[in-house]
């Protein structure tokens, strides 16, 4: 698959969040990734760049050996979708996690995400990732 330079931009923008950002939940890092007119869309956090930051620092103190294990991760233009494991703690199933991203000059502009619990001994034996 060919990607333009601008995609690639923006996909690594998106992996350097996830390494800098998700992972280790520095709320502090979010300005150098997220725009400071961020729309978010999770019904969970609250609006806007200090929202997330307020959410990041909530998630940190309650679980603070999570971890995003990233699976796959597509770009379509301005659009960046990631596939990836949450395990809030080391024996959690966690959830399979998509977020959308929107990048708009070089800043992530929008977010979606959806999230399913993974389970053990449903009746599918396919894994989620």
């Amino acid at each position: 698959m060919s990607r333009t330079p601008q995609e690639e931009a923006n996909l690594a923008l998106v992996l350097d969040m996830f390494a800098h950002v998700l992972n280790p939940m520095d709320s502090g890092a979010v300005d150098r990734f997220i725009a400071p007119g961020y729309i978010q869309h999770n019904q969970a956090a609250e609006p806007g760049r200090e929202g997330l930051k307020r959410f990041l620092d909530m998630i940190r103190a309650a679980t603070p050996e999570a971890v995003h294990d990233v699976k796959r991760a597509f770009v379509d233009g301005d659009h960046v979708t990631v596939h990836y494991h949450v395990r809030r703690w080391p024996d959690d199933l966690g959830w399979a996690v998509i977020d959308i991203f929107r990048i708009e000059n070089g800043m992530i502009a929008e977010h979606w995400d959806v999230m399913q619990d993974v389970v053990e001994g449903g009746p599918n034996p396919a894994s989620p990732f």
